[in-house]
């Protein structure tokens, strides 16, 4: 046993804390923004004004055709789950959502590409995932695989978004565990996935185009190389780097 493992690991979570707001100021930001609406709805609100807020900026059909900017923009900025019934399933999107998702590959996005292009990656896989998700729906609709209530069904959130960045971060991964990765990534919205037809809940496919979204991005050359001089080369700093991530059940966008 090396005692000194401990003290390593130690040393190098207060080193990340440290860097942290340098390194990734705008996911800091979001962050707290996000957690600071989390507690505003679950406690400054009653509950009736929390469930018309809710409804009022979910990504639904109706808000995307009678108010599109407010529902998209105002689904980001807040997360579905929770933060204190760690037993639960929703517990686990939580972690990989805000936890992996936001707090680790959003920063690592920021410190690889900067805070506009990080930024655009994250905004981008949440829109274009709902709207691409919308056109799902309308057509499942019309099916009749998806019951009509789905219209107007509750859905908010940052997954969306998250599962762009969790996808395009499989670049911060050493390759051999780039696959298994991928797989994750795949694999945790289908494992609590409804079928109220041929094909699953909208949620999950909603989390399956986000995730296709962010792989692609990996096959962009701006996106393969870190944010550099002209010529592509990787600016030097004194500073060492921040330390890649460590590799809801209610799959909201």
């Amino acid at each position: 046993m090396n005692p000194q493992s401990p003290q390593g690991a130690a040393g190098r979570l207060l080193r990340a804390a440290r860097w942290y707001p340098r390194r990734a100021p705008l996911t800091l930001a979001y962050v707290c923004l996000l957690l600071a609406g989390h507690v505003w709805i679950g406690h400054g609100l009653s509950a009736d004004r929390a469930a018309d807020l809710l409804r009022h900026v979910s990504t639904n059909l109706d808000n995307l055709q009678d108010h599109p900017v407010t529902a998209l923009l105002g689904s980001v900025l807040l997360f579905d789950g929770t933060l204190t019934d760690v037993a639960s399933l929703d517990f686990v999107g939580t972690f990989i959502t805000l936890g992996l998702g936001v707090c680790c590959f959003l920063a690592w996005a920021e410190q690889r590409w900067g805070k506009l292009r990080a930024a655009a990656v994250f905004l981008g896989g949440h829109v274009v995932a709902t709207l691409l998700t919308a056109v799902v729906i309308t057509v499942a609709l019309r099916q009749g695989w998806y019951p009509q209530d789905v219209r107007q069904a509750t859905d908010y959130g940052v997954s969306y978004g998250a599962q762009t960045v969790l996808a395009i971060g499989t670049l911060a991964l050493p390759r051999w565990g780039r696959l298994p990765w991928v797989l994750f990534v795949l694999a945790w919205p289908v494992g609590g996935a409804e079928w109220p037809g041929p094909i699953p809940d909208f949620t999950t496919i909603g989390h399956l185009v986000a995730a296709a979204l962010g792989f692609a991005l990996l096959a962009v050359p701006a996106f393969r190389r870190p944010r550099g001089r002209a010529d592509g080369t990787t600016a030097t700093t004194a500073e060492p780097a921040m330390p890649a991530p460590e590799a809801r059940t209610s799959t909201s966008a």
